[in-house]
This record gives structure tokens, C-alpha cells and sequence, in this order.
């Protein structure tokens, strides 16, 4: 089942709340919009965050809009102590707030909104609708400072739910959750979780390669299920050359001949077929990509006639994506980066030396 993270969920309780200033709003009302932020006295943003949640509260106010914040993740032995930290953090931030201000030190409102949400940053904020349902979950967007007050007023009057920017709103969120989510799991070598968010995550954005390519490097790499991981990996690359779309090749020839995977244990004469329609379409799509672009592409399809006893035309292809490189204008350390692979590539399929300067992990040098 897809997690929502509490979009189009009803809104979790707030009756756990202590309120430190303004009116308190000791449950949430059918027929009110809230805009609720969750805060942290040590976030450095906040401040400015509240206060510009005060602005809309000024402005929509009379219209049955309803903001306030909470310091959620005030951990405290005592109420009092909680209580007195958030006062000082007002006092000295922001000593006249417009808008209401609550705090809850035990971790329910922390555990109810923040973590089920699958928020990962402060301040994250909730517009709840008049229905008490959550329509709306994000960060303040420092690029597109509008974007809260855009999202409030389609609330307001019903559009939002059913709008294009909120379908890419929810899909923003629901990406940032899951990729945490996996990320945690990954690095706690929870492999059966990671498998399952990441699963979740390619059904609900399909048009993602990355998220595929995810799937694939959990299966084949780090849990060895290598009949699972060739279904997957097939799929990609029937998927691309549906789509014939350069990022999704790339991808296919990554996962089929360019990643570190036991390739002994799939079937040979399928991946080798699959290389071949994929190379053909790559080279296709090359003129019409830039030149750090078809450097990339012919970098590509060199691993596969490389594996395939092609190697002329191996070291032709990394020598024409030498060249591309090299007629770039870039800072040196971006074109070492580029021309590093590359040059590692080109000695293997020569079988000479690589040189001293390229021999070492770019990542790694000063």
C-alpha cells in the first residue's frame, strides 16, 4: 500500500499543545484552514519563517485562516523547562509574534506530524484544510518565496487539490520521504525495507530512470537476488528502448554493462542483445547532444563493445570522447573528473599503464 505521509490524511491532534503566546487553539475546527509550522529553537531559518507565516495570518486572518507554530522537538525533563527555553528563544528572536505559539516537549506532536509525515528538515509546515484534512506538507522555498501564500489561496477557494502544481507538490514530498526513507534503511543495512520504500517509490513516480537504476543496484548488488534484479534490469531496458529517450539508455547501459555486478549470473546472449539496440539508439541521439553529453554516450557504448570483442571500436569510442572533452571549456578540476573514467578506460582496453595523474579516484584528489 503507498504511504501518503499524512497528505489528504486527517490532521493528527494538537491537544497535547502547551500554549506560550497568543490564542490557543486547543483542537482543529471544520470550516478553518490552518497553517501550522513545526519549529526547532536551534533552527537558524525559523525565526523568519514565523514571521512570515505572521504576514499571511494578518492578511487572511479575517477570512477564516487560523497559523501558529510549535516547537515540537523541545526535549525536556519538565514542561517548565521546555516551556522557559522556547520563551527565551522568543524573546530573543522574535519578542513580538503575530501569530499564535505553542510548544510539546514529550515528543507525541513530534511523533504524530513531524515523523509520520516523513519530514527531515525544520521548519516544515502543514496547511490543513476546512475539511481537517492535510492538503498541504513542504519547506519554506527560498526560490520561490510565493509559493505557501499561492498554495493558501487554492485551498481557499477549492482549486488546489485537483491543481497540476499540487499533483507536483505531493509528488515533491512523497520523493523527498521515501528516498530518506531508504536512505536510512541502506545505512542501516536494512536491505528488506530499502527494497520495499524503493519499490514504493517507482510506482509512485514511474518516470523516474534513477529510482529504477535504485532497485536494480539493491537487488543485484547488495541483496544478490539476481533473478529479481534481471527482471528488473530487463525492464529497464525494453523501457528505454520504448521511450528512446537519452537518459533512460544511459541508464540501461549503466545497469547492463557499466556497474560492479556479478554479470556471470544473467543471461548472457539477452544482456548482449539488449547492449546492441541500446548502443545503436545512443549513438543515434549523439549529434544532437552537446559535447560533454556525447562525450558521456560514447563513453558508454565503448563498456559494451568492449565486452562484446569489439575493441577498436571500443578505443575509438573513448578516444572520440576524449576529444569532445577536451574541446570543452571547463574548470580544470570538473575536466579532470570527466577525463579521468575515461583515460582508466582507455588503458584497460589498450592494456597499457594509466597514467600517473588519472590513476586515483578523482573524488580523491586536491
Amino acid at each position: 500500500m503507498r504511504s501518503q505521509f499524512l497528505i489528504g490524511s486527517r490532521a493528527p491532534s494538537i491537544e497535547m499543545l502547551t500554549w506560550i503566546c497568543g490564542k490557543p487553539v486547543f483542537a482543529l475546527q471544520r470550516g478553518t484552514i490552518y497553517i501550522v509550522a513545526l519549529f526547532s529553537t536551534i533552527c537558524p531559518h525559523c525565526p523568519k519563517t514565523i514571521a512570515d507565516l505572521g504576514q499571511l495570518h494578518e492578511k487572511y486572518g479575517d477570512t477564516g485562516v487560523v497559523a501558529f507554530g510549535v516547537a515540537a522537538m523541545e526535549r525536556a525533563a519538565t514542561a517548565d523547562e521546555a516551556g522557559a527555553r522556547v520563551d527565551t528563544w522568543l524573546n530573543k528572536e522574535l519578542p513580538n509574534p503575530t501569530i499564535s505559539i505553542a510548544f510539546e516537549h514529550t515528543g507525541e506532536m513530534n511523533k504524530l506530524w513531524w515523523v509520520a509525515s516523513g519530514s527531515y528538515g525544520v521548519p516544515t509546515i502543514f496547511i490543513v484544510d476546512r475539511d481537517n484534512s492535510i492538503a498541504y506538507i513542504g519547506y519554506p522555498d527560498t526560490e520561490d518565496p510565493a509559493l505557501l501564500e499561492r498554495v493558501l489561496t487554492k485551498v481557499m477557494d477549492g482549486s488546489w487539490d485537483n491543481s497540476a502544481e499540487a499533483k507536483k507538490a505531493h509528488e515533491k514530498w512523497l520523493q523527498g520521504a521515501l528516498v530518506r526513507r531508504a536512505n536510512v534503511a541502506l545505512s542501516i543495512k536494512d536491505f528488506k525495507t530499502a527494497l520495499s520504500t524503493i519499490e514504493e517509490l517507482n510506482e509512485a513516480i514511474p518516470d523516474n530512470p534513477q529510482f529504477r537504476e535504485a532497485h536494480i543496484k539493491v537487488l543485484l548488488e547488495m541483496m544478490h537476488d539476481f533473478e529479481a534484479g534481471w527482471i528488473v534490469l530487463a525492464g529497464l531496458a525494453r523501457d528505454a528502448i520504448e521511450k528512446n529517450d537519452g537518459d533512460w539508455l544511459l541508464a540501461a547501459m549503466q545497469q547492463l554493462f557499466g556497474s560492479p555486478y556479478d554479470y556471470s549470473c544473467l543471461p548472457s546472449a539477452e544482456r548482449f542483445s539488449m547492449g546492441k539496440v541500446l548502443s545503436e539508439r545512443i549513438l543515434t541521439l549523439c549529434p544532437q547532444q552537446d559535447g560533454i553529453s556525447r562525450a558521456i554516450s560514447y563513453g558508454a557504448v565503448a563498456r559494451y563493445f568492449y565486452e562484446s570483442g569489439e575493441i577498436n571500436r571500443a578505443v575509438d569510442s573513448i578516444e572520440h570522447a576524449l576529444e569532445l572533452v577536451e574541446g570543452e571549456s571547463l574548470p580544470d578540476g570538473e575536466k579532470q573528473n570527466y577525463l579521468a573514467p575515461l583515460v582508466q578506460a582507455l588503458a584497460e582496453y589498450k592494456g597499457s599503464e594509466i597514467p600517473r595523474e588519472f590513476a586515483e579516484d578523482p573524488q580523491n584528489r586536491s
